[in-house]
């Protein structure tokens, strides 16, 4: 047998025998670049400039208040949320001026009602100097929330206590979790979402390699980004150091936690979703082939598998978005019952939508041609999630953001208006893609062919049919001799030419109905959008929702925000003229606010930073856009240097002018004012 020479046809893609095939026309590759270049910076910006993931449980209150000065020492530290926490006994910490830990390392769960407060018990006899309050937590839809706040006992003082170098949830650990869920946002998008565009739109594409390593390549890249999530919890949600990945112990407490559980859970389902694939891209792909001459058995296994498969799918489809549910926003705060399931639809939406769109796009690049009929029922498919997102979007965003003014006073409301604009720009490109779908059919689309090479088990790479087969290890015989021998080299050689000519022929197919050329833009470029929403999607669920940010300024007016309960400090240096006629006065006026009594105290120290007594100090307050004042306050000598005040009151909130009268001699004194804002 002699081997033949397989000739370069014009276009083809392959040169004569003997030069290399000709690689992809480099305005592709150059688009393509600058594509992944331009979602990496948008990526980038995204992630880069992010702060640590911002905790949805928030700290409202706290007993003793954040940098308020007590008589004596308290009982005990507590500390109230805005919603569930999760919290161990080592999660708040007490230390001494010294940095020694004198809390009594015993969590006392004080929660009452939709009342969330936690406690660390005291010794007694603390003594006097600034105390350091560290604690961290988990909030109740799977993020970290930490902190850390003093507060004195008898006077301020020095103090050593190491504060956190860091957010907990923040770091390169932060970062690699943020691009965990990213990935498996991602992946879930293009396994559901892929899976629903075979077997609702495109059967046929079961038996397309590209389609087949989309949503294989989805289903690995969920199950990984699962795992890495999993063990990344427990560096992520306590020390920050990526070395605890390995702690097992750590992993055994982070599965008996909620957000534990549902990772797990989602491993369990990709167990089965793995089966799905199998199926999908097994039997239910060698089923389409049968497809213009099946026999009536033959028929009812193929619609027999279509059904399994789809009740199947929607089964597993539903778990796996059932696992971002019930550990993330849905599963706190207002309505959770309905929540909850209106996430999943939101979730298998977006999948259906983008997945879909996605499997379309590898389509229209890589393998045979799509038949217009199936670029059809995507459309449809398509603006029927489009409307499901929306709908769902808009419970969502009421429930999250609660008033107009959230949208632009938080973080959250501010990205919800970038993920909106950009669902505006994404459906805008779409309808482009729909009108490119419309015109489909007023154009020559040589369906016939395209059916023709996607019958064929390897279309991809299939030979041409006029093509005589190769056999490796002949040459042509000479006129008057046997068959010379051909090389490995040369054999491959030329398998890699009639690859190359079957491409091509796939590539004509293709592209011979222009309207498919204008519709494979569109959709690449819908893609490029749906690439930069799913990355702000995904920062967007690990930020603080706008009613918590709200709630907490709210609470500020009834004394439970931390920062409103902060007492209002005033360092205010002096000089008499005398001698010893200098040194600082500091106030302390707690909690600082109109409407209750307050507690002001006033300590007299000398340059050095040591307390002394003067003979005389007073002290007044004036609101002069009401008129109000001098509103004298009454001191009583406490002790060397400190004087205090009880009931202070500030009938109404406004910009206060503090008046301090000191007097070091007879004949020396000074008068010194501050503004001080009362809430």
């Amino acid at each position: 047998m002699t081997t033949t020479t397989v000739p370069c046809a014009p276009g083809s893609g392959a040169r004569a025998p003997g030069t290399r095939p000709r690689s992809a026309p480099r305005t592709r590759r150059s688009h393509a670049l600058r594509l992944l270049v331009l979602a990496a910076a948008l990526l980038g910006a995204l992630f880069g400039g992010a702060a640590p993931a911002s905790a949805h449980a928030a700290l409202t209150g706290s007993t003793p208040a954040q940098g308020s000065v007590v008589q004596s020492a308290p009982e005990q530290v507590t500390l109230t949320f805005s919603e569930g926490v999760a919290m161990g006994d080592d999660s708040i910490r007490v230390l001494d001026p010294k940095g020694k830990r004198v809390d009594r390392g015993k969590l006392r769960d004080l929660c009452s009602g939709e009342t969330v407060k936690y406690g660390a018990g005291l010794p007694p006899g603390l003594p006097d100097g600034t105390y350091t309050v560290a604690w961290q937590a988990v909030s109740a839809d799977s993020h970290p929330v930490s902190g850390a706040f003093t507060f004195s006992v008898g006077a301020p003082s020095e103090t050593s206590a190491p504060l956190p170098q860091q957010q907990v949830g923040g770091g390169v650990v932060g970062a690699l979790y943020g691009i965990a869920r990213y990935i498996a946002y991602a992946g879930f998008v293009v396994l559901v979402g892929g899976a629903a565009f075979v077997l609702v739109c495109r059967p046929a594409a079961a038996r397309v390699r590209s389609v087949q390593r989309l949503v294989s390549q989805g289903w690995a890249a969920l199950t990984a980004a699962t795992i890495a999530m999993l063990l990344l919890r427990t560096p992520y949600t306590t020390s920050g150091d990526l070395a605890d990945v390995f702690d097992l112990g750590g992993l055994k407490q982070v599965i008996e936690t909620k957000p534990g559980a549902a990772l797990v859970s989602r491993l369990l389902l990709l167990a089965a979703a793995a089966l799905f694939v199998a199926v999908l891209f097994g039997a239910y792909a060698r089923a389409q082939g049968g497809e213009g001459g099946e026999s009536g058995e033959e028929a009812k296994r193929r619609k027999d598998l279509t059904f399994g498969l789809s009740v199947g799918g929607v089964i597993v489809a539903v778990g796996l978005a059932a696992t971002w549910a019930m550990a993330e926003h849905a599963s706190t705060g207002l309505q959770t019952g309905i929540a909850m399931p209106v996430d999943v639809l939101h979730l298998l939406a977006v999948a259906t939508w983008l997945g879909g769109l996605t499997a379309l796009l590898v389509s229209l690049y890589r393998g045979p041609s799509v038949a217009r009929s199936g670029v059809r029922r995507f459309s449809r498919l398509a603006f029927g999630s489009v409307l499901v997102v929306v709908a769902t979007g808009v419970y969502q965003s009421w429930r999250q953001v609660g008033t107009w003014k959230a949208l632009t006073d938080t973080s959250y409301g501010r990205l919800l208006l970038i993920k909106v604009a950009l669902v505006v720009v994404l459906v805008g490109v779409a309808w482009f893609s729909r009108r490119w779908t419309a015109r489909l059919g007023e154009g020559p689309a040589p369906e016939a062919e395209a059916a023709a090479v996607l019958e064929r088990p390897a279309a991809d790479t299939a030979p041409a049919e006029e093509e005589e087969p190769v056999t490796v290890g002949a040459a042509p015989a000479d006129a008057d001799g046997p068959p010379r021998p051909v090389d490995a080299a040369r054999a491959e050689q030329l398998a890699r030419q009639r690859a190359a000519l079957a491409t091509a022929r796939t590539k004509r197919i293709r592209d011979a109905d222009p309207e498919r050329s204008g519709l494979r833009r569109t959709v690449l470029a819908e893609a490029s959008v749906a690439v930069v929403l799913l990355a702000v999607t995904t920062v967007l669920t690990a930020t603080e929702p706008a009613r918590t940010e709200e709630a907490v300024k709210a609470a500020g007016g009834a004394g439970q925000s931390a920062e409103a309960n902060q007492p209002q400090v005033l360092n205010i240096p002096f000089d008499t003229g005398g001698a010893r006629g200098k040194g600082t006065a500091r106030i302390d006026l707690d909690p600082g606010r109109s409407g209750s009594a307050n507690a002001l105290h006033l300590r007299i120290a000398d340059p050095n930073g040591k307390t002394m007594d003067i003979p005389e100090v007073q002290v007044s307050f004036t609101l002069k856009d009401k008129n109000l004042g001098p509103l004298p306050v009454t001191l009583d000598h406490v002790s060397e240097g400190h004087w205090s005040a009880r009931d202070v009151q500030l009938p109404v909130p406004g910009q206060w002018q503090l008046s301090l009268v000191v007097r070091t001699s007879d004949i020396d004194q000074v008068t010194e004012t501050r503004n001080v804002k009362i809430n």
